[in-house]
């Protein structure tokens, strides 16, 4: 039971997986903070400045643009990188390597019909000795 799970956390995928989640949080917390730190205060002085800058209050409740713009530009931020640094690596690895494993199962493929061709011959000939046509030559 233990070597099994050995085996499944030892695995490449689930180490990557974990990797990828750690670096995800990271950035996700880098992005967040440059986007809070910088362009909130940008975008709440271009809606007015002041504390209450890209704010609209109506019947006490309170709607906050600032936020908003900043939330759409995080994941703006974020899913750009996610998609340059790991989506279109991958896509060209995964392409790279898709054309040789379909060309090799082609190949393969190719020499197994052969083979069995060859073994579908020798066992017609073996239980048919007069050969395919079916006739004997005397």
């Amino acid at each position: 039971m233990l070597k099994g799970f050995k085996e499944f956390i030892l695995r490449g995928n689930v180490i990557d997986l974990a990797v990828a989640v750690v670096i995800g949080a990271a950035f996700a917390a880098l992005v967040s903070t440059i986007t809070d730190n910088l362009i909130q205060p940008l975008v709440g002085l271009v809606l007015g400045g002041g504390v209450d800058a890209g704010t609209l209050t109506v019947n006490g409740q309170v709607f906050d643009f600032t936020a908003i713009i900043n939330a759409i530009i995080t994941f703006i931020i974020t899913a750009a990188v996610v998609y340059f640094v790991f989506v279109v690596p991958m896509n060209k690895v995964k392409e790279m390597t898709g054309k040789d494993k379909a060309d090799d199962a082609d190949e393969e493929t190719d020499e197994q019909v052969e083979l069995l061709r060859e073994i579908r011959d020798h066992l017609r000939n073996l239980n048919n000795p007069a050969g395919p046509s079916g006739s004997t030559q005397d």
